[in-house]
């Protein structure tokens, strides 16, 4: 895993939530979102962080990989990457969606920005063959770049209508705390991993 050799101290520890409409908190009140609910309980962890919300409804691995020199530029400390679902709704091929993610981890790693990948498991079924090359893309981009890894975004929450809104993808408050609870010790031990300081 990447390490930062240093660090601005000026300023919290940055986290960036880059990603589609699950990180974005899709039709929620900010307080409630995941961006918000997350830094809520970093703080209350004894890790406090701002973490941004860098979610965009809508969009797929290609819409992330467009807008990485912008994600770049925010500085962030530590990237939490989590797209997927939008090309498995649309039905995009499992080889796009890895040559996209791994254009944005070359991107962010060549800035010596950590990252934090999270899978998901497809929402909408093509098949068992479909199904499998999705999920394995993930894991085979974690062990590739060596990327701490959470591998399933919507685990616990998926399939669970009082935990999600009433198009049954988009997770509601309870959903979201529940995920952010799930996700919380990967992100605060991948924090505590990284070198800040001189080495």
């Amino acid at each position: 895993m990447l390490s930062l050799s240093s660090r601005p101290t000026d300023r919290p520890l940055r986290i960036l939530a880059f990603g589609n409409s699950l990180v974005a908190g899709f039709a929620l009140p900010q307080k409630d979102g995941f961006s918000a609910q997350l830094e809520k309980v970093l703080s209350e962890s004894g890790c406090p962080a701002e973490v941004i919300n860098g979610g965009v409804p809508g969009d797929t691995s290609e819409a992330g990989r467009r807008r990485l020199e912008q994600a770049m530029a925010l500085k962030p400390d530590l990237v939490l990457l989590e797209f997927g679902a939008n090309d498995n709704l649309l039905g995009l091929s499992p080889a796009v969606l890895e040559a996209n993610l791994e254009a944005i981890i070359l991107g962010f790693q060549k800035c010596r920005i950590p990252l934090l990948l999270t899978g998901i498991a497809p929402l909408r079924d093509l098949g068992e063959a479909y199904r499998r090359d999705f999920s394995a893309v993930f894991y085979r981009l974690a062990e590739k770049y060596r990327l701490p890894f959470y591998p399933d975004f919507l685990s616990g929450v998926a399939g669970r209508p009082e935990l999600n809104k009433k198009d049954g993808i988009h997770p509601n408050p309870k959903g979201v705390r529940i995920i952010v609870q799930q996700l919380t010790p990967l992100v605060v031990k991948t924090l505590g991993s990284l070198r800040w300081g001189p080495p």
